[in-house]
């Protein structure tokens, strides 16, 4: 997605409130900045970034499930 902003006199951004609210930044939240080259992307600051992140990757077979799974192949195979 990409939206556009302009910057005021004092170098202040205006973050759209759709993005806003996707990210849970509200009045007196932290923001980090952060360069890739050329590209200045903004971030907020989570408390315990461990629990922000979790269940960002889509659930995959647990490698247990798995190992049943194919024992269970191999013994219905003797």
């Amino acid at each position: 997605m990409e939206k556009a902003s302009k910057v005021t006199v004092k170098g202040q951004v205006l973050i759209p409130g759709d993005i806003r609210k996707r990210h849970h930044i509200e009045p007196g939240s932290e923001v980090r900045f952060v360069e890739y080259g050329t590209v200045v992307c903004i971030a907020p600051v989570v408390a315990d970034p461990v629990a922000a992140a979790w269940g960002m990757l889509p659930p995959e077979p647990s490698l247990a499930d798995e190992l049943l799974e194919e024992r269970r192949r191999d013994k219905a195979g003797e």
